[in-house]
């Protein structure tokens, strides 16, 4: 897609992003919906040799479409979306799932921690004729003033202990009452059972798992499904 194709200020945000890294859109079909997913096309040299599981502090996450965002991009599309009903992605990255949501009728708020990130998340957003998102940087240590959401996702986004509490805390006190939780990750990541472990304090836990055939290995997903106790 060329940035001419883009409307008003996507197509700007685009030709800037395109000035730092190589690019290209990638086409996510979720049920019936279509998606264009703006993504590194040359991501070696921003990994530089890294190990997603083991240089947990400094790994680019946002940089690629990880399995368990497609995972929990297929599991929101068989959500019943009700009528107003909105939906926040924590450290959404390239922010499938939140995309797919609002193509599917949530009124979306994604987040993440550096402007750039916002960016793809914007140009992603236009190129699949998606209005309405809502883009906001969060601190998961120092959050904003924001109104509770029906449904808060993530993907990937449990890698370092520090930052447990403080997720917990974003969770706690922006789930709207009877609201749900969505977060998926790689079952190979050792942080998710000491997170669950703390997180089962305050919410009923449920998961799935299921496996992904990518050309290099098959990968185990697990999603889970928290809920208020």
């Amino acid at each position: 897609m060329k940035a001419d194709d883009l409307p008003g200020k996507a197509a700007e945000i685009l030709k800037q992003i395109r000035k730092k890294y190589k690019v290209g859109f990638q086409t996510l079909t979720v049920q019936d919906k279509a998606l264009q997913i703006l993504q590194v096309t040359d991501i070696e040299p921003l990994l530089a040799g890294k190990d997603p599981f083991k240089n947990t502090d400094d790994f680019p996450f946002w940089v690629k479409l990880w399995e368990a965002s497609m995972m929990l991009a297929h599991t929101i599309g068989t959500l019943p979306v009700k009528p107003g009903a909105t939906l926040l992605e924590l450290g959404a990255g390239l922010a499938a799932p939140g995309l797919v949501a609002a193509a599917m009728g949530y009124k979306v708020t994604l987040s993440d921690y550096e402007p750039t990130i916002l960016d793809f998340q914007r140009v992603s957003a236009a190129a699949s004729g998606l209005t309405g998102v809502e883009f906001k940087i969060i601190d998961w240590k120092n959050p904003p003033a924001m109104a509770q959401f029906d449904t808060i996702i993530g993907a990937e986004i449990l890698f370092r202990e520090e930052f447990f509490a403080p997720l917990l805390n974003i969770l706690d006190t922006f789930l709207a009452p009877g609201g749900t939780i969505y977060l998926a990750h790689d079952m190979r990541r050792k942080s998710l059972n000491p997170f669950l472990q703390l997180a089962e304090k305050n919410f009923e836990i449920a998961f799935s798992t299921k496996k992904m055939k990518s050309p290099e290995e098959t990968i185990t997903v697990v999603v889970n499904r928290l809920r208020r106790r």
